[in-house]
């Protein structure tokens, strides 16, 4: 299946899995071992040990590259785990251009450990992508973006950045958790990596932590498969099974986000207390013209400002929803809503996310598939 050029969603049922050839099982069986029996010393028919390799693994990274047109996979415990991975392809002295609107967590990964071991970051604007090369120097060897990127969806141009990466030879890491395998498939516009926190929708259920990485290039994924291995930061088996059953609905899932968060972004930009309204898919969001050349649709993730710009004005929305949750994380099913400043991006400081645009009042939108009816009154009644 991995190979053959079947459409997206079917793909997405039936990429990387076969039935249990002992009993027939049509889903994946969860191995939950630690080890394997050999039949001999060195004799391991290729599984020997389960933080090296495991079945229902192989089976989920498989899915993965199928689904973002890739040849590799790589599972992670979790996608900071898989970020992480990445990183550790360089050494002291290399240099990553990075998109400066971008998850706290990256951020604080980068600054806080990886600076710590003479690899320097530099946080620039991507919006116009032929900035990057102002930046590109003899030490340059990466190139990280997010698009759409969180929480201000700031759409980067995926093709424009893989001529640039391809021209000066560097690794083009592209995380398109925001987006998901359904809705842009950066390999196919030049991506070298593609990661994702599976977490989010490629799980969708809010019931696993997981990463993933996907690539073509078969000595980076020797890399990095040694990285995986030797540095142990690996999924257990029913983490992938999850991940394996989320893939299996993330197509349909992902048209109702789509629907929902259209919805929703129309209703905020006609209410007298919204400032900003931040979604793709509004003809004049920037690089909008972009994101509608590389994307197939717009999904559910939405950022508002208040025209009362207050973390207090901010915190009384945040507290009076009913099926919005207030809670990190996105792309389950379930509607969430949350504050960047204080939650996922508090790790940046604070004048960095002004700079940036990321205001005091900024609330994001997690759109799940509930009845968008249901989920426009919930924020009726939070907003007044």
């Amino acid at each position: 299946m991995t190979n053959k050029k079947y459409k997206l969603n079917t793909k997405m049922i039936h990429a990387g899995v076969s039935p249990d050839p002992t009993t027939g099982a049509i889903m994946t069986p969860i191995y939950q071992t630690s080890t394997y029996v050999q039949a001999g010393p060195g004799d391991h028919k290729g599984y020997e040990y389960a933080r090296t390799q495991n079945p229902t693994r192989d089976a989920l990274q498989s899915s993965l590259a199928a689904i973002e047109n890739a040849k590799y996979g790589l599972s992670f415990g979790s996608g900071m785990a898989a970020t992480d991975a990445v990183i550790k392809l360089l050494k002291p002295g290399d240099e990553v251009i990075v998109s400066n609107d971008l998850y706290g967590g990256t951020y604080r990964v980068m600054t806080k450990v990886f600076a710590a071991y003479g690899i320097k970051f530099h946080f620039i604007g991507m919006q116009d992508a032929q900035d990057i090369t102002k930046h590109i120097n003899s030490n340059t060897k990466m190139i990280w973006i997010e698009t759409p990127t969180n929480p201000l969806l700031n759409v980067i141009d995926i093709e424009a950045c893989g001529v640039i990466a391809k021209k000066h030879d560097l690794i083009l890491v592209c995380d398109n958790t925001f987006a998901s395998p359904y809705l842009q498939n950066p390999m196919d516009l030049g991506a070298t990596i593609v990661l994702h926190s599976a977490t989010k929708y490629l799980g969708g259920h809010s019931d696993v932590v997981h990463g993933a990485l996907v690539m073509n290039d078969a000595g980076l994924e020797e890399r990095l498969r040694f990285i995986q291995n030797s540095c142990g930061a690996v999924p257990g088996p029913h983490d992938c099974w999850l991940v394996l059953r989320g893939i299996k609905t993330l197509h349909v899932r992902m048209q109702r986000h789509c629907e929902n968060g259209e919805a929703i972004a129309k209703y905020l930009r006609s209410h007298a207390k919204v400032g900003k309204v931040l979604w793709v898919g509004f003809e004049d969001h920037p690089n909008h013209d972009i994101a509608k050349k590389q994307m197939r649709g717009f999904g559910g993730m939405i950022s508002f400002t208040l025209k009362n710009d207050s973390i207090d004005e901010a915190v009384k929305v945040l507290k009076s929803t009913k099926l919005f949750a207030l809670a990190e994380s996105l792309g389950g099913v379930e509607s969430l809503i949350g504050h960047p400043a204080t939650m996922t991006h508090a790790s940046i400081p604070r004048e960095e996310r002004m700079k940036n645009g990321l205001v005091d009042s900024l609330i994001r939108l997690s759109v799940g598939i509930e009845d968008v009816d249901d989920l426009i009154d919930d924020l009726k009644h939070a907003i007044g």
